[in-house]
């Protein structure tokens, strides 16, 4: 009597990849609670529920204190969460973190004073022992696509805060990742210097396609450049409301955009989402930066 070969069960074809694979970010059920003085306990977030989809720009915005640098350090695995369960491309915080998933930048260009602006793009790829021919070629790709190759060779202190803030954003990319973390990366620069930078990072996102999970305070900042808007209470932080302000793809969007009466209609929605529906009635000029 012929028997037939045994069929491979399910398990032996392998791990089914987890469902949030294919997000950038998904944060369940996320807490965080600090630890003072004398065992006194601060609640800087609680019940946090949020994903981010491949290719997908989300602001994080909220009053001072409402946890968005927390919950970014936490996606970033610089922190972890007193309760609940973060995935980066469906894996932990900590894998995405040794496998270099994202790119981060925060508010302070963190540049070293004596590397040049190419060594200092240059070095994460050093770190994590890539050859030096190929450290070359991204560096110069990377340089053009921020607009310094002119400045390949110059110091940081040779630079505006706008350009170091370019080579910040440049190093961030430096592995190619598919996520980016930016912890109010234009915070400290003028209104003009900020507005072109905000459109240099749409240009940047067009062309790697990579998610973006990114901290303001500013409202039209946040409508300017996001997919969604994700709105925080005050502490303990909670997800209040997302706004949908897709304004089109982000190749498409210039300085225009900013009189544009669907812009304004995302900056009324999100700052009655902050403040409630009097805010729109309270006189605020179209356009004006309320944080």
């Amino acid at each position: 009597m012929s028997t037939s070969a045994p069929q491979p069960s399910a398990a032996a074809t392998g791990p089914t990849p987890p469902a949030d694979a294919t997000e950038a970010v998904v944060v369940r059920g996320v807490e965080r609670v600090f630890t003072g003085a004398k065992g006194a306990t601060v609640t800087a977030l609680t019940g946090i529920e949020l994903t981010v989809h491949d290719g997908e720009f989300v602001s994080l915005i909220g009053p001072s204190g409402c946890g968005k640098s927390t919950l970014l350090r936490l996606i970033a695995d610089l922190d972890e969460p007193t309760a609940g369960d973060i995935r980066v491309f469906g894996r932990t915080a900590r894998q995405a973190r040794i496998d270099q998933a994202y790119g981060i930048a925060f508010q302070q260009a963190g540049l070293l004073p004596w590397r040049s602006v190419a060594a200092n793009i240059e070095l994460p790829l050093q770190l994590h022992g890539v050859g030096a021919s190929a450290r070359r070629a991204r560096v110069a790709e990377l340089v053009e696509l921020v607009g310094l190759s002119d400045f390949a060779k110059h110091y940081p202190d040779q630079l505006s805060g706008g350009m170091q803030q370019r080579v910040a954003i440049a190093r961030s990319l430096a592995e190619s990742p598919r996520l980016l973390l930016m912890d109010e990366p234009f915070g400290a620069l003028d209104e003009m210097t900020r507005e072109r930078m905000q459109t240099e990072l749409l240009r940047i996102r067009a062309e790697t396609g990579a998610a973006v999970v990114f901290v303001t305070h500013s409202i039209p900042e946040a409508v300017y450049l996001s997919d969604r808007v994700v709105v925080m209470s005050p502490r303990p932080g909670r997800i209040t409301d997302e706004i949908d302000v897709r304004l089109g793809e982000a190749a498409e969007r210039g300085e225009d955009l900013r009189e544009d009466t669907a812009f304004f209609e995302g900056v009324t929605a999100v700052r009655e989402a902050l403040h409630g529906p009097q805010a729109s009635s309270a006189g605020a000029a179209r356009g004006v930066d309320v944080r």
